[in-house]
């Protein structure tokens, strides 16, 4: 990676341009042209340094509801309650953790209603009924900005 890598993922972390030639854009901020833009992100995308360029959204602004949920699920139904899980449109991220409560994922559904109805299908169609929902009270973080 050199400095021109550097300028240009510390660019689009925060002010990718919304317009018909972006990458054009972008190039002329850092003083390379589109095709050697799209090169270059095409290589950091390969090299797993970039993983995905998308927007950030206020999901509550949009009248989305979610949650960070944590489930108590016996060791021999992980398997079956992961991949159920995780075919649920709306789950962002699904971990194990060494714990009591030893799966833990986030939900996001449209309105509070939805959520509840979702969480209620996972209870019953996993036969997991110990699923914490706990619900962010204040938001803390909104987005991080890597200095590279």
């Amino acid at each position: 990676m050199d400095d021109i890598d550097r300028k240009l993922l510390n660019l689009i972390q925060e002010e990718f341009p919304i317009s018909v030639s972006p990458c054009a854009e972008v190039g002329a901020q850092i003083g390379i042209g589109e095709d050697e833009v799209l090169k270059r992100i095409g290589r950091l995308k390969e090299e797993g340094i970039i993983r995905r360029i998308g927007a950030v959204f206020d999901l509550r602004k949009l009248g989305f509801a979610s949650t960070l949920c944590a489930a108590r699920v016996p060791e021999e139904k992980i398997r079956g309650f992961v991949e159920m899980v995780n075919a649920r449109p709306g789950v962002t991220h699904n971990y194990r953790r060494d714990d009591d409560y030893n799966v833990w994922f986030t939900l996001i559904a449209p309105g509070e209603d939805a959520l509840e109805k979702a969480l209620a299908e996972i209870k019953q169609t996993t036969g997991i009924d110990d699923i914490l929902s706990l619900r962010a009270t204040r938001t803390f973080k909104i987005n991080a900005k890597f200095d590279v």
